[in-house]
């Protein structure tokens, strides 16, 4: 399958979990994170970043897609959309590590889009939401690690766990967003807690 027939199935999934279906949402998730790690993975390459940084760029890219699904053009392709939230996740990280981050303005040009920004504090009420639904140590390594910008190093050795246990917990936790945000349970607010 050539990538402009990948992304366009993609865009067919996310426009029909745009509509609320949840096995299309997660087949678009299953299907881009591959792509994701692997773009994560060019990006470190390209701004000098250690390749260890991909793994974190990637589950930030996750909750960012999850959290951002709706400013989404349904009728633009989704490749740019992905390609621009892995490059600014990836910038976002570096800078939060110090590392200064030129980016050429073509590659910004090419993936402009406007923000609406009562849509935008929307969002964010909803993620405070969601994430007041998650139990500890869930809800503290999420906002650690997408919202804090730690890493996974920094927030074990601060949650006293171990890489792969914050790494496990993090999955989960986002498959919970995920679950709570598309479910019934949040829309009524009379889900139940795992």
């Amino acid at each position: 399958m050539n990538t402009s027939a990948r992304e366009e199935e993609w865009a067919d999934w996310m426009r029909r979990a745009l509509d609320g279906d949840g096995q299309a949402y997660q087949r678009f998730l299953l299907a881009v994170t591959p792509h994701l790690r692997a773009m994560a993975r060019r990006r470190c390459e390209q701004f000098g970043a250690p390749a260890s940084e991909a793994e974190d760029v990637v589950q930030e890219v996750l909750l960012a897609v999850h959290l951002k699904r709706g400013t989404w053009d349904t009728t633009r392709p989704i490749g740019p959309w992905l390609s621009a939230i892995v490059r600014n996740k990836l910038i976002d990280s570096l800078r939060r590590r110090g590392r200064h981050v030129d980016v050429p303005i073509e590659d910004v040009m090419e993936t402009v889009a406007s923000d609406d920004q009562a849509e935008d504090a929307m969002n964010r009420l909803d993620a405070i939401h969601l994430l007041e639904r998650l139990k500890d140590p869930q809800r503290d390594i999420v906002r650690s690690i997408s919202i804090g910008g730690a890493g996974i190093r920094e927030t074990a050795e601060r949650l006293k766990m171990s890489e792969g246990a914050v790494r496990v917990a993090l999955h989960r936790a986002l498959k919970k967003l995920a679950a709570l945000y598309r479910g019934e349970e949040y829309r009524s607010g009379r889900g139940e807690d795992e």
